[in-house]
């Protein structure tokens, strides 16, 4: 089930606001770490921005061999040309 729940802050004559602790709880956001706003439809996501090295292991799965760039690249240009493997 999705948590759910409604935060408010005021926006200053600069546009700037202060995050309520429970939105930097939720989203684990520190000092200095950056922020992303997706922008759609009238409606605004923020997420905490994660660096490449965050992202390092993320797709591991026990027991799964792990596979090499030039793999990776390979089986890309297969699919994108519909080679025959």
């Amino acid at each position: 089930m999705r948590s759910f729940s409604v935060q408010e802050s005021t926006v200053t004559s600069k546009g700037q606001t202060t995050l309520p602790k429970d939105v930097r709880a939720a989203l684990c956001i520190k000092p200095g770490d950056k922020l992303r706003y997706i922008v759609l439809d009238g409606e605004v996501r923020i997420l905490r921005a994660r660096s490449i090295q965050d992202l390092n292991g993320m797709l591991k799965r026990p027991g799964q061999a792990q596979v090499s760039l030039g793999a990776m690249e390979e089986a890309i240009a297969k699919g994108a040309t519909n080679a025959p493997e």
